[in-house]
C-alpha cells in the first residue's frame, strides 16, 4: 500500500521539526497510542490500539528514523506486531518546507500487512490508513500550532 500527502501547519519548520522528534508530541497525536518511549536519538518503541474493520488488536513495534537533514525532514521505517491479527511494516519519507511563516508536511508513505490484517483487503485498510493519517495530523497540527 502507498499513500502520500501534504498538510499546511502554522508553525516555523524548526518548530515542525522539533515537534516530529518529540516523543509526548508524537504520543498525543498517534491514534490509539498506549506508550511511546524513546530509546535513543533515532529510535522509538510504542504500544498502538489500533481497529481495521472487525479486527482490532494491541501492536507492538519499533520506529528508527533514518537520512536524518534537520530542519528539512527524514525518512521513518517501523515495524510492529499484533499477535494473531498479524503485522504492519513499512516507511515514510518526510519533508518540511517553509512557506512563509507556516509549515507544508509532505509525507510518502509504503507499508505492508499480513495475517488476518491482510486478508481483510487492500481498500479497507488503505481508508483506515488514510483516516489515521488525517488524525495524526490534524492532532499533531493543532499542538505544534498551540506550542509554537
Amino acid at each position: 500500500m502507498d499513500m502520500s500527502g501534504e498538510y499546511r501547519i502554522e508553525a516555523s519548520r524548526d518548530a515542525v521539526w522539533r515537534a516530529l522528534n518529540d516523543p509526548k508530541v508524537l504520543k498525543q497525536s498517534i491514534p490509539g497510542c498506549d506508550e511511546l518511549d524513546k530509546t535513543s536519538d533515532t529510535e522509538f518503541t510504542a504500544k498502538v490500539t489500533a481497529k481495521v474493520g472487525p479486527v482490532k488488536a494491541k501492536f507492538g513495534g519499533k520506529v528508527t528514523l533514518n537520512d536524518l537533514d534537520p530542519p528539512n525532514g527524514y525518512r521513518i521505517v517501523g515495524e510492529g506486531q499484533g499477535g494473531v491479527a498479524g503485522f504492519a511494516k513499512g516507511s515514510a519519507e518526510v519533508k518540511l518546507t517553509a512557506d512563509g511563516d507556516a509549515t507544508i508536511l509532505h509525507y510518502d508513505v509504503k507499508a505492508a500487512v499480513g495475517g488476518k490484517l491482510a486478508q481483510i483487503g487492500s481498500r479497507l485498510i488503505g481508508a483506515t490508513a488514510k483516516k489515521m493519517a488525517d488524525d495524526f495530523f490534524t492532532r499533531f497540527s493543532k499542538l505544534v500550532e498551540k506550542g509554537a
